[in-house]
């Protein structure tokens, strides 16, 4: 089953927003004090991290759709948890962790 990187569970991912380093350390700074449009807006630009992590269980029987959701809800469990102050970026709290 091959991944179909244009839309998966309705989300056109050829249109993700690609986040700069800058842009990630102010929109943390703004979901510390409780934006909620931040949150959004930083979880929409680490989807493609989820997309690099279910090419690794790609053919293993699980449905892709199934395993994006499964992605998600691990991407923004590991923003809910990260520690800004820690000096490490998100995709390492999302590989240590067993959210997915």
């Amino acid at each position: 089953m091959a991944i179909n990187k244009v839309e998966i569970c309705g989300v056109n991912t050829a249109k993700l927003p690609i986040l700069t380093n800058e842009q990630k350390e102010i929109l943390f700074k703004l979901i510390e004090q409780g934006d909620n449009a931040a949150r959004e807006e930083y979880i929409r630009g680490n989807l493609r991290l989820v997309l690099s992590v279910i090419q690794r269980f790609n053919n293993r029987g699980e449905h892709v759709d199934d395993l994006f959701q499964v992605g998600c809800i691990g991407l923004i469990k590991a923003i809910d948890n990260f520690d800004i102050t820690q000096k490490c970026k998100i995709f390492y709290v999302c590989s240590a962790n067993d959210y997915w």
